[in-house]
């Protein structure tokens, strides 16, 4: 198996329960949050998804002109956007080559220190359960008790 693939199934394995969680989070909630100073659970989510494809983006560019981006997408509800920048993330993960998670990118700007691609993608997952933690929360207060596990088969 591939480092490719390997980082794939890994992403994978926590996207899927994200997925699961953003499923159960109804429109009527996207403004509740759980402290006066939290994310809204619709900013959370959205910035779970694009921050990870971000940071994928990153890796296949070589450079930070990802985190300038803004995506558009047609999404009616926070599944929707989650399938749809999920599907980006993943064809950005399929499509990188060795050459680019071993090249090294300059991201002091944001986070003070160069990294390879292959350390980029890991703090990226990093990000991603840090914040899937808190989005179970968001979900339990939301009145919701069956939940998945935090990790699934990717």
């Amino acid at each position: 198996m591939s480092r490719t693939e390997k980082y794939l199934n890994y992403f994978l394995s926590h996207r899927n329960v994200t997925l699961q969680l953003v499923s159960k989070i109804e429109k009527e909630n996207y403004e509740y949050k759980p402290t006066p100073t939290s994310m809204t659970t619709e900013k959370l989510v959205s910035h779970m998804l694009t921050s990870f494809y971000r940071f994928a983006l990153v890796v296949k560019k070589g450079d930070l002109s990802a985190f300038s981006n803004n995506f558009e997408t047609e999404a009616e509800n926070l599944s929707d956007l989650a399938n749809q920048i999920t599907t980006k993330t993943v064809e950005t993960l399929q499509s990188l080559t060795e050459e680019e998670l071993n090249q090294t990118i300059d991201l002091t700007n944001i986070l003070g220190m160069k990294l390879t691609g292959s350390q980029v993608l890991q703090v990226a997952m990093d990000h991603e359960i840090h914040h899937k933690g808190a989005l179970f929360i968001y979900v339990r207060e939301l009145g919701h008790t069956d939940l998945p596990m935090f990790v699934s088969k990717g």
